[in-house]
């Protein structure tokens, strides 16, 4: 597990931890810092007559301004990816309801995902596996369009998934990200080991920790409900016990660092889905079956391109090396260390 990041500098502790990190770093060069936006994570480095502006750690004057318009939308990124070879999900855009209900059909004897066009985090979207009705079919499709006027449906790629960081054409970090869960000790509740897990220093609230708190509402409530479990189930010894679906740090999932275990053929491909999009910055999550084996077409999916990807999950993950991201953006952007 990563050491505890040292807050000690109240001026910076209000940001993000992401940004907190490049900041360290800069001052270690000797640039100069300036906060603009604290509540926007917006920094200026400024040394020998350079300055660069910053946000959130990773939007920065190294990308062009389509490129993240390309990866926030989904639809896009799916058609230039299939236009560079790049694996995807198969599936359709839908920009009304009554379309996407008209389909059902069509996507009922698989495993599928429903998901806005456009969104972060894993909101709004629904993974349909195994036995699922037209009514939870019909009750995802209006999940989605409450956060986006247009969603995909696709189809559920089987296997792990992983966040590669490519940074300049070349992959600085890779995380498995492993949903929300807890381990049964085989006497406290479910609820009691939430709250244990959740006292490691790492965890905390709205990203100036490496992981976030692990919540206990509808979504954690519904999910163990499907388990024939609740926040009171005592799990047995050594039992591990999921509390989401969706595997976001964002809502208290693990991050496990697999940069040397992921052979070169994936992190290839990584860098070719950022170059298909113009990207110098990226985080693309890749789906894969095995990472042992060779890519082929029917063993690992691009599932989605992050043009801001956070840094910190990569410098303090739950299980793993840092792999100090930051160190290489401050290198690209021309704050070279031994310049420094």
């Amino acid at each position: 597990m990563g050491n505890t990041p040292n807050f000690k500098n109240a001026e910076y502790a209000r940001l993000e931890l992401s940004t907190q990190i490049l900041i360290n770093e800069a001052l270690s060069r000797n640039i100069k810092v300036d906060i603009i936006d604290i509540k926007d994570n917006f920094i200026q480095l400024s040394k020998n007559n350079k300055t660069e502006y910053i946000k959130q750690a990773t939007r920065t004057s190294l990308d062009s301004y389509i490129a993240p318009l390309i990866m926030e939308n989904k639809h896009v990124t799916k058609t230039i990816l299939t236009k560079a070879n790049v694996s995807v999900p198969f599936g359709r855009q839908y920009s009304c309801e009554d379309s996407a209900f008209l389909d059902f059909e069509q996507y009922k004897s698989l495993n599928i995902v429903i998901k806005p066009n456009s969104t972060n985090f894993g909101i709004a979207v629904t993974i349909l596996r195994n036995i699922w009705t037209i009514e939870d079919y019909k009750q995802a499709i209006m999940k989605a369009f409450n956060r986006d006027d247009s969603i995909l449906i696709e189809k559920y790629i089987e296997g792990k998934e992983y966040r590669f960081l490519v940074i300049d054409d070349e992959v600085t970090g890779i995380l498995h990200r492993v949903p929300a869960n807890i381990t049964g000790d085989g006497k406290s509740t479910i609820e009691e080991l939430v709250y244990i897990k959740n006292e490691d220093p790492l965890r905390g609230k709205g990203y100036v920790t490496p992981l976030e708190k692990i919540m206990l509402g509808q979504f954690e409530d519904e999910f163990l409900a499907e388990q024939n479990k609740n926040f009171q189930t005592i799990p047995k010894k050594n039992e591990i016990i999921f509390l989401r679906k969706n595997s976001n740090i964002s809502t208290g999932g693990d991050s496990l660092d697999f940069t040397d275990k992921i052979i070169d053929e994936y992190k290839q491909i990584a860098i070719e889905a950022t170059k298909a999009v113009g990207a110098r910055i990226c985080g693309a999550d890749i789906i894969i079956n095995d990472i042992t084996q060779p890519p082929t077409k029917e063993n690992h999916s691009v599932i989605e391109l992050n043009f801001n990807p956070a840094i910190h999950i990569h410098c303090f993950p739950y299980k793993g090396k840092n792999r100090h991201p930051e160190k290489k953006i401050l290198d690209l952007l021309g704050f070279g260390e031994f310049n420094a």
